[in-house]
């Protein structure tokens, strides 16, 4: 029987000031600025999407930034860190960029077999991971001011903290194709495609204080799924094992459904169809403001409403 989850889509957060969310993560980090759009449901607040050249599922960050937002508070009931994926031979590399951009992290750790780890904020204080590895076939996006062999791949996995893991565990199994895939000390790790990209890792945390959302802090995990027809199954699914899901909600470049997890994570499906070259060509992605249909008459105030931002790789490099 196949998957109607295939794994991770996307990952949206919080941040603070647009071009400083922007310098790093397509500066500093080298992803593609995959969108520029605007928040559904508050169109004078950017939309940002950054991923791998197409800006495919289990690729791709993207962010609300709201200037002057109150910072948040990593803890239980959260998504508090978001691991991207580089191949082993770049750790010097990667050390060596972080520290030439004053961006402080911790050393080096090994997690499972074959994972070297290194973690890092960002500007709002987001909790980031590189993770070291040889098993991710995926092909890296670069602007040119990372290598190619260097570039980031997409994610390797995602940490939730909660109280304990079973209840998180069960829905992940029963009503999202998970399985349990490694277990180690306080970390239990599961994936619906056993592959770099698709890692749910829950921690139990017991003793740590709840999070608070706002900046710094992730709003959502998307689960993909391949089309409208598989996601009305997840969504039935999930109904009958009592998540009560929202309604499909179009959301332009895929359609979501959303839940809350029993630990308090938002979770969303979101269909891997149509994509993001809908509006733009795939080798121009990211260039223009790209408005929701409803909003296209409001352009120019919502131009006016939105802080200016720019790619500015020069210093980047």
């Amino acid at each position: 029987m196949e998957k109607l989850i295939t794994g991770i889509h996307h990952v949206t957060a919080l941040a603070g000031n647009p071009q400083k969310n922007l310098d790093f993560y397509t500066g500093i980090l080298g992803l593609r600025m995959v969108k520029k759009t605007v928040n559904f449901d508050a169109p004078d607040v950017y939309h940002f999407y950054y991923g791998d050249e197409a800006g495919t599922p289990g690729s791709i960050m993207t962010f609300f930034p709201y200037d002057g937002i109150q910072k948040g508070r990593h803890g239980k009931g959260m998504l508090n860190i978001t691991t991207f994926s580089v191949p082993s031979k770049s750790l010097l590399y990667w050390e060596e960029r972080l520290q030439k951009f004053d961006i402080d992290y911790r050393p080096a750790q090994d997690r499972f077999d074959a994972e070297a780890v290194i973690y890092f904020e960002d500007p709002d204080g987001l909790g980031l991971e590189l993770v070291f590895n040889d098993r991710d076939n995926r092909k890296g996006w670069t602007y040119g001011n990372i290598p190619p062999e260097h570039s980031i791949k997409g994610f390797y996995s995602l940490e939730i903290w909660q109280e304990g893991y079973e209840r998180t565990a069960g829905l992940l199994i029963e009503g999202l194709d998970h399985k349990l895939i490694a277990e180690k000390g306080n970390r239990f790790r599961f994936a619906a495609t056993d592959a770099p990209g698709n890692y749910i890792d829950i921690l139990c945390r017991p003793d740590a204080l709840r999070g608070l959302g706002g900046g710094g802090t992730v709003h959502h995990l998307a689960f993909s799924t391949a089309n409208k027809e598989s996601q009305l199954e997840v969504r039935q699914k999930l109904a009958g094992l009592g998540h009560n899901p929202t309604p499909v909600l179009d959301r332009q470049y895929f359609e979501s459904i959303y839940f809350r997890e029993p630990g308090g994570v938002l979770f969303e499906v979101a269909t891997a169809e149509p994509g993001f070259a809908i509006d733009e060509p795939q080798d121009k992605l990211g260039e223009e403001l790209k408005l929701p249909p409803q909003y296209e008459s409001r352009r120019d105030l919502i131009e006016k409403a939105v802080t200016p931002v720019k790619i500015n790789l020069t210093k980047f490099k």
